[in-house]
């Protein structure tokens, strides 16, 4: 008995599941689009057709209407092709042939008007969608194919996989009924796909659904694999787990009762304890809501299992429940009804009631015998209806044909005379041709003459072309001639100006070789007269240390060598003054020393670097007449130790040239570090000289200073004014 039930959901719950708020929502949804035109038209098709199936046919017939009429003024066809193809749907589920046929060719007179592929692919959905009602299940298929191709050639719209999905699902159900058990799988994954694209709840939950559909009917034919099962089972819960991710969406709470039936009936069959779950959770749920099909269904499931478990009583009520509940249903399904009866006259039998069990058997042949009368009165009238039909049609074709006939009657005597008209048009064509024949030799003649005439001309003509073109000849002659020589002469002109420039080129080339060894000349000069300064440098150096040696150490050591040589040894007082003094004069030889090789090369310059060196130098000279102050700003000790050797000459010879020529009491040495260069300053507060007559004053030791700073690639600027100082400022690189 649930069996029954559930394929009566399968069959007509598509059709019921729409609520009265699903309409309520779309009907605001549609009137706040009033005032977009594109909008409106977009919400039309699905508006109209929820009013059709809430039974408010007038009133889908005139939303239609209206946006039909502002469609068709539209240059693009789009909105016209779909809205026609929905009126023509409508019409065909009204029983209106006649006017969906003419809807269904305007919505095709517009799809020309349109490049829209989804409203093409649409229009081929409603044409396949009528023609399965009306039986041409092939030329339908061969329609949704048409249908599929134009989808897959489509922009992604809004609406696009929703109906393309719609399509596929109708295919799916097509090769359902056709037993192409393949065909049917392929399209309901499809519609899967195309649901989750479109990512509608509803759809996904009624693609999980289809497909739960599928596995059943191969479970049913095969109930040994258990693969099938499975699959059917993890759909229906899919379907389920969609439904309660998505309560706020969904369109009809009666899907979930839709869905918890479906898994009740097929865990009937091994799980008894889900298929209790799930009927209850059906049955709670249609109660809810008052749908009287899904409310008789949970409880035909729900009484079955409880004759499983040989509760009589409580299957009976089940089963009288269910019977209340088809009897509150405005589609009656006489085959349940019967299924019910013959249920409660079993267990009324099995209770050992049998007068009771006689009561539901008398109501089942009662039901029977009604049905089957009412069976064969549908089927007598449906044949007399039929009857009457086909003898229509063949009057009508009697009728074309003798219209055909007439027709062609017409046509063969408008053939003869036509004919008779061409006789004698022929013969009129006849005597004007002679007649033209006649005009033609007279004009032969007049040809003739023109011709001769023509041919003395072409003569005269080609004489005089001749004359031309020798004319022609000698001037392009000529021409040729200028042509030749204004080519030479331009060929020597540039082979002139290629030899100038050439000649050019290589007196640039030498003067710039010349300039360039001119240039390492100086440069070989200037090293060499910077070498032969150091070399200068370095032999006064060495004529100074041999002065100091000779005339200080030499002295000493000459003093103590004349001391030791006049000591008495019969003396001995005598020989310790004398070693004594000799001692002394050997000390001083050593601080001599000393002095001499610290002005050689700085103990301290080594060990400490130049700032140490410089103030040791400034403290050493420094006396009671004379005071050296030194600075050092940002000072890093980062230039080499050859470069600070220098740099210390310098500064001593500055010194010194201060001491001896400026009569000074202060002196100051500064040095600051910048980032690439070392700056130096040497300042006295002495008598001052006249820079102008500088290159006059120049002595050895201040050459010496401008060949060192050269050697350091650096820069010297004096400035001197009398009686006031001197300031020498020195920049040198670091690197």
């Amino acid at each position: 008995m649930h069996r029954l039930l559930f394929i009566f959901i399968v069959l007509f719950c598509p059709f019921f599941v729409q609520a009265q708020d699903v309409l309520s929502k779309l009907e605001k949804e549609y009137n706040h689009a009033s005032n977009n035109t594109t909008e409106q038209l977009n919400l039309a098709p699905k508006y109209a057709t929820a009013l059709f199936f809430h039974n408010l046919k007038s009133k889908s017939y005139q939303v239609l209407e209206t946006n039909i009429s502002i469609a068709t003024k539209q240059t693009d066809g789009k909105y016209a092709t779909i809205l026609y193809a929905v009126q023509a749907m409508n019409y065909r589920l009204d029983n209106k042939g006649a006017e969906s046929l003419k809807s269904l060719d305007m919505a095709k007179g517009y799809s020309l008007k349109t490049n829209s592929n989804e409203a093409k692919g649409y229009l081929q959905y409603a044409k396949g969608w009528i023609l399965v009602r009306n039986n041409k299940t092939t030329d339908a298929v061969a329609a949704y194919l048409k249908a599929i191709e134009y989808y897959e050639n489509s922009p992604t719209t809004s609406t696009l996989y929703g109906r393309f999905g719609n399509t596929a699902k109708e295919l799916s159900a097509i090769y359902s009924n056709l037993n192409e058990y393949q065909l049917e799988e392929k399209y309901s994954k499809q519609f899967l796909l195309l649901a989750s694209k479109q990512n509608d709840p509803n759809l996904i939950f009624d693609a999980y659904m289809r497909m739960g559909y599928v596995y059943e009917q191969k479970y049913t034919q095969n109930s040994s694999n258990t693969e099938f099962r499975n699959k059917t089972e993890q759909y229906y819960l899919q379907a389920i787990t969609t439904f309660n991710k998505n309560k706020e969406a969904m369109l009809n709470r009666s899907s979930l009762s839709y869905a918890a039936i479906n898994l009740a009936n097929l865990y009937t069959g091994f799980n008894r304890e889900k298929a209790m779950q799930y009927a209850r959770l059906a049955n709670s749920v249609s109660l809810e809501i008052g749908d009287p099909i899904h409310i008789a269904s949970s409880f035909g499931i729900l009484a079955e299992l409880a004759l499983q478990d040989k509760n009589y009583d409580l299957a009976k009520s089940y089963f009288l429940k269910a019977s209340m509940e088809i009897g509150k249903s405005p589609v009656r399904d006489h085959n349940i009804e019967l299924s019910i009866l013959e249920s409660l006259s079993r267990i009324s039998e099995e209770q050992g009631n049998y007068k009771e069990a006689l009561t539901y058997y008398k109501s089942y042949v009662d039901k029977y015998k009604s049905v089957y009368d009412q069976e064969k009165l549908d089927i007598t009238k449906r044949l007399e209806s039929q009857f009457d039909k086909e003898r229509q049609e063949q009057k009508y074709i009697k009728l074309q044909l003798e219209s055909d006939k007439k027709a062609q009657e017409i046509k063969l005597i408008n053939i003869l005379r036509a004919q008779r008209e061409q006789v004698y048009n022929n013969l009129k064509l006849v005597e004007e041709n002679q007649r033209e024949r006649l005009k033609f030799s007279e004009l032969e003649s007049e040809k003739k003459e023109q011709q001769l005439h023509l041919a003395k001309l072409e003569t005269q003509q080609k004489n005089n072309d001749i004359n031309t073109y020798k004319k022609l000849l000698a001037f392009k002659e000529k021409i040729n001639t200028y042509y030749i020589f204004f080519i030479i002469f331009f060929i020597v002109l540039i082979l002139l100006l290629l030899y100038a420039y050439k000649q050019r080129a290589k007196s640039i080339k030498r003067r710039d070789e010349l300039h360039t060894l001119a240039m390492e000349k100086e440069k070989q000069n200037s090293k060499i007269s910077t070498l032969t300064a150091l070399l200068e440098g370095q032999e006064q150096e060495r004529g100074r240390l041999a002065r100091d040696l000779h005339d200080g150490l030499g002295g000493l050591l000459s003093g103590t060598k004349h001391q030791l040589s006049y000591l008495n040894p019969h003396q001995s007082g005598n020989i310790e003054e004398g070693i004594s003094k000799s001692i002394d004069q050997i000390d001083g030889a050593v601080e001599e020393l000393r002095r001499v090789a610290h002005n050689l090369m700085p103990d301290l310059l080594l060990k400490y670097g130049l700032e140490i060196a410089i103030q040791e130098f400034a403290l050493r000279i420094s006396n009671n007449a004379l005071e050296i102050h030194t600075e050092f700003i940002n000072y890093s000790n980062s230039i080499s130790q050859e470069k600070q050797l220098i740099i210390y000459r310098i500064i001593q010879e500055l010194v010194n040239n201060a001491i001896k020529h400026a009569n000074t009491s202060e002196i100051i040495i500064q040095i600051s570090e910048e980032e690439n260069a070392l700056n130096l300053t040497v300042e006295d507060n002495g008598k001052g000289f006249d820079p102008a007559s500088l290159d006059e004053k120049k002595t050895a030791g201040f050459h010496n200073i401008e060949l060192r700073v050269q050697f350091l690639k650096g820069t010297m600027n004096i400035t001197s004014e009398l009686n006031i100082g001197t300031s020498i400022e020195l920049q040198i690189p670091i690197h």
